[in-house]
């Protein structure tokens, strides 16, 4: 055998032992007995601790009454449910709730979900909290990095959806075709979080987000292409309102319904967060823009062009440019570096 025709048969081998690790993650999960589990979480507690493949966990339809955590050890994690109507995870806590302990929920531990652990996905499934309108209730928490969610439905009242830090951890997200409902802040955190393709659902007169942005992030949560709508008791609804002074929210090539207030934006009752809040519109669709607060801003096509997925993503590991399919085969660096070192060491024949 000659040194490239060993060269080729190693690499092949290295990949191929890759794919089968590949295949071997996948979990099924079932109500109904099919699966390898009867719960989500015993399939989360057999994936294996930093993994560098996707472990893969198919949701057969059903409702699944779990408070689930996704450990920050448990990486690349992925739920694939069967349809985003019929596999549901709900929990009902809420924010105040007594625990057996003494102690009372909040609104930080009254999640569905939980997700620590980086390159999360998930897919067609819905994130339900039940607990209805007697407190802040989070339907889906997540602090991890890399993180993607594709066409899911995160249903809940108020404090619906909370993409945030933790520890300084930067968090980078991806939501695409998903439905959001809820109502005052049901957007919050303090995450760099894209959305694309959403449908917004507000329930009543409240405030769709509420940003809690570091100072000195450049993006925040950015909309595009999203459709922001209201039932019948929502008929005056603020874009957003900053949770904390920096809050960064930007709503690009959205259509508004006749429910979002003329102005826009709210400054919390408090005049100094017009200063440091950056809210910001570009080609909003279906409604009039000019009674929108003087202290918000429409983007010229130069700025907007600042935009892009890469810029928004970047990060220390360089711009993550997130996949919005489950059943791709990435290498990862891994693999590269595998290949790297197979390439070196024929040189030296």
């Amino acid at each position: 055998m000659s040194k490239f025709e060993f060269v080729i048969a190693f690499l092949f081998l290295a990949l191929n032992v890759q794919c089968a690790q590949h295949q071997q993650g996948d979990l099924i999960v079932a109500k109904d007995g099919t699966g390898e589990f009867d719960t989500i979480q015993e399939a989360l507690n057999s994936a294996p601790n930093n993994s560098v493949v996707p472990i893969r966990i198919y949701i057969k339809s059903g409702e699944y009454f779990e408070k689930l955590i996704v450990p920050a050890e448990k990486t690349q994690i992925h739920f694939i449910g069967a349809d985003k109507t019929s596999t549901i995870i709900n929990y009902d806590d809420y924010s105040g709730k007594l625990l057996p302990n003494g102690l009372n929920l909040t609104t930080g531990t009254s999640y569905t979900v939980l997700v620590r652990g980086n390159d999360f996905y998930a897919e067609d499934l819905t994130f339900l909290n039940s607990a209805g309108t007697i407190a802040q209730a989070v339907a889906l928490h997540v602090v991890a990095d890399r993180v993607v969610v594709n066409n899911c439905n995160i249903i809940a009242n108020q404090d619906t959806l909370y993409p945030t830090i933790e520890s300084d951890r930067p968090s980078r997200q991806y939501y695409k075709d998903c439905f959001i409902e809820g109502t005052t802040d049901f957007i919050f955190g303090a995450a760099t979080a894209l959305f694309e393709n959403c449908v917004i659902q507000c329930l009543k007169n409240s405030y769709i987000t509420a940003a809690s942005t570091p100072e000195g992030n450049g993006f925040g949560f950015v909309f595009k292409n999203c459709s922001l709508l209201g039932n019948e008791d929502a008929t005056s609804v603020y874009l957003g309102r900053p949770w904390r002074p920096w809050a960064r929210t930007v709503f690009m090539h959205t259509t508004m319904d006749s429910h979002i207030h003329p102005a826009g934006w709210h400054n919390w009752n408090n005049p100094d967060n017009e200063d440091t809040a950056f809210y910001a519109e570009y080609m909003t669709h279906g409604v009039d823009v000019t009674e929108r607060v003087a202290w918000s801003k429409q983007l010229t096509d130069t700025e907007a062009e600042l935009y892009t997925m890469e810029n928004i993503f970047a990060g220390e590991d360089g711009s993550w440019l997130p996949n919005s399919s489950a059943n791709v085969f990435r290498l990862d660096y891994l693999n590269v570096m595998l290949i790297v070192a197979v390439l070196a060491v024929s040189l030296l024949f």
